[in-house]
C-alpha cells in the first residue's frame, strides 16, 4: 500500500503498516516512509 509523504513529497510504499481506526470508525492505515522515515497516513481500507 501507497500512501504521500510530505517530506519526500512522492507517493512512496508504507514500512511497518498497521491498520487503525479513527474516532469516525473509519478505517485507515498508519506507518513511517522507508527513505526519510517520517510518519505517513493513509485513509481507507485496504
Amino acid at each position: 500500500m501507497e500512501a504521500y509523504c510530505v517530506k519526500c513529497r512522492s507517493k512512496r510504499e508504507i514500512k511497518n503498516p498497521q491498520k487503525i481506526t479513527m474516532k469516525n470508525g473509519k478505517p485507515a492505515t498508519s506507518g513511517t516512509c522507508p527513505s526519510c522515515g517520517t510518519k505517513v497516513f493513509r485513509i481507507g481500507a485496504a
